[in-house]
């Protein structure tokens, strides 16, 4: 009994070892099922990082020569960029140039010069010349001066003559080509009539200058023109445009120029005149009345109808008999025509004697002076006025030549008038006032200069279109005028 109770102990004891074994062995099981995982996890994390890094390196490679050639690429470009920024350079300072522009209507040369005609002007271009290299110092052997001056020609030479600077309008005339004809750079130009083409041509012409690097000065001939102080403003928003502007005086520079803070070169002394043209012309005289039963200028309109004439009496009336006016050239080859009969009993050409009485000053309007004499004839007269709307002559086409309006004006073009009627539409379009008044210096200006319908004083058009200054000083109006002054 004892035996058998010793081996069953022995059994349990054999089979708990077996237990212990069976767990041992589990362990060691599981040990090796980790491990082989986390080898296999290694062993990937191994082949992912072997595949990074050999990514990594052909990266490495191939950004090495790409640095390597965009540093020599680099170098090209610079190299490029060199030679670019030299021959901008080269460029910019090829040809430099200085730029004169002159309002020749303000900025005068002096007449020591323009009464010497052809060689005055080449002599002035020279001096100008001079003058302005003179301020280049150093740079002056490579710059080139360029001058362009603006005028109304035919107006300034008449304003010289009146001014006595000169004799001869045709003095002033070859100094301009003399002007021109000095240097080839050098141009005296006819901007005709307006008063703004000049400062026009000179604005706009100076901002192109200034885009152009080698315009090195623009130099502005305008000191007498306070108009030119917005144009300045505007240049001087970019503060380095300011050195490179001048403007040049022979009349005083005006104080709205001077508060731009523009450099001011003063040449009166060697080129141009300090002071203003001055009209030191007589009055003109007073003309002789007209005779009886000829109509010899609107101003004879009647009061109670501007269409019925009368004989003139007044201060600018001339006589009857003189030649018809080259007003135009269609009236210019006009012949007189007859007289009229008109519609009211006339006055005899000889009346009584009355006391002497003192002659009206003799009226002068300004510059133009009046207007030429036109004969008329009623009959003619009418039957221009007859015609309305569309049916209405062409005033610009009959009296100056075929309209530029061409089909598009609204008027007629087709009709062919006599001489009697071409003076009658003369006659009808000198009662509109021309926009350029006294100032006017167009030869064949159609419209009239003063008021042609003043008689003994009284303006007699009911509803006349000239104000008081274009009138005889002391005119007395209508009392249904419609216009007020």
């Amino acid at each position: 009994m004892a035996m058998s109770g010793g081996i069953m102990d022995f059994v349990q004891r054999f089979q708990n070892l077996q237990l212990r074994r069976d767990s041992s062995d589990d362990l060691i099981k599981d040990l090796l099922v980790y491990s082989e995982g986390v080898e296999s996890g290694l062993r990937e994390e191994n082949h992912k990082l072997l595949t990074q890094l050999r990514d990594t390196q052909l990266d490495l490679a191939d950004a090495t020569k790409s640095r390597r050639d965009l540093q020599q690429e680099l170098l090209q470009l610079e190299d490029r960029a060199s030679t670019f920024l030299g021959e901008n350079n080269l460029l910019k300072n090829n040809n430099p140039y200085v730029i004169v522009l002159i309002d020749g209507d303000g900025l005068l040369f002096k007449e020591s010069f323009i009464r010497q005609g052809l060689e005055g002007g080449k002599k002035a271009a020279y001096a100008l010349r001079t003058a302005i290299l003179k301020e280049c110092g150093q740079h002056a052997t490579g710059v080139e001066v360029i001058a362009k001056a603006y005028a109304n020609l035919s107006r300034l030479g008449r304003a010289m003559r009146r001014d006595g600077s000169i004799d001869n309008e045709a003095d002033f005339k070859d100094f301009t080509l003399g002007f021109t004809q000095g240097k080839a750079t050098f141009d005296f130009i006819d901007v005709g009539q307006g008063k703004e083409r000049a400062d026009n041509k000179i604005k706009e012409t100076a901002k192109w200058h200034l885009r152009n690097f080698n315009c090195k000065q623009v130099i502005l001939g305008f000191s007498h023109d306070a108009g030119y102080a917005p144009f300045l403003d505007e240049l001087f928003q970019d503060e380095t445009t300011r050195l490179r502007v001048t403007v040049v005086e022979g009349f005083p520079t005006v104080r709205e120029l001077v508060a731009t803070r523009v450099h001011i070169l003063n040449l009166n002394e060697t080129l141009f005149r300090s002071e203003k043209l001055v009209d030191k012309t007589p009055p003109n005289p007073t003309p002789p009345s007209s005779t009886a039963g000829v109509v010899a200028t609107p101003a004879l309109a009647s009061a109670s109808n501007p269409a019925i004439l009368t004989p003139a009496t007044s201060a600018t009336s001339t006589p009857a008999t003189a030649p018809a006016t080259t007003y135009a050239r269609a009236i210019g080859n006009a012949s007189p025509p007859p007289q009229i009969t008109l519609p009211i009993q006339l006055r005899p050409v000889t009346t009584p004697a009355r006391p002497a009485q003192a002659k009206p000053a003799p009226w002068n309007p300004g510059p133009r002076g009046l207007d030429p004499p036109l004969q008329v004839s009623q009959t003619a007269l009418d039957s221009i006025k007859k015609r309305k709307d569309s049916n209405k002559l062409c005033n610009n086409h009959y009296l100056r030549g075929p309209c530029a309006k061409g089909d598009s004006c609204c008027f007629e073009h087709k009709y062919k008038p006599t001489k009697d009627e071409t003076n009658a539409i003369a006659f009808l379009t000198r009662l509109n006032p021309c926009a350029n008044g006294q100032e006017c210096d167009v030869e064949d200006c159609i419209y009239g200069h003063h008021c042609p319908s003043v008689r003994d004083g009284v303006c007699t058009h009911p509803y006349c279109k000239f104000g008081p200054e274009n009138h005889p000083p002391g005119t007395k109006f209508r009392a249904n005028k419609s216009h007020d002054y």
